[in-house]
């Protein structure tokens, strides 16, 4: 349960972060305004409460690990919001960020 919850959180987080540098991206550079880069700011701070929920009360494990997800969701986001097309190694790049999150957070570690 606790592996679920992390990665719930690590989403959740993503979705957070991602989106509201997209917002402020998009306000900014788009020219949608000052209520998109308000929403982005909004969004960016609550993304700073993700982490304090990990049931993992390292933050240098957290933060270093969430970089993987990081890497991962700006990826998907990149495709879903602006028709950003991966190549392979963009896919390949992602995936040995991963792999490093589910070490840094999931591996076995001795007493």
């Amino acid at each position: 349960m606790t592996v679920v919850r992390s990665l719930a959180l690590f989403t959740v987080a993503a979705l957070l972060e991602i989106g509201g540098a997209w917002l402020v991206w998009q306000g900014v550079r788009e020219h949608r305004g000052l209520l998109w880069v308000g929403a982005g700011v909004i969004a960016l701070g609550l993304y700073g409460f993700a982490a304090t929920l990990q049931p993992d009360g390292e933050f240098g494990r957290i933060l270093a690990a969430y970089g993987g997800v990081f890497v991962g969701g700006s990826i998907v986001w990149g495709m879903v919001a602006d028709g950003y097309r991966p190549d392979r190694l963009d896919v390949v790049g992602a995936a040995v960020c991963l792999a490093g999150m589910a070490i840094i957070m999931f591996a076995p570690r001795g007493g």
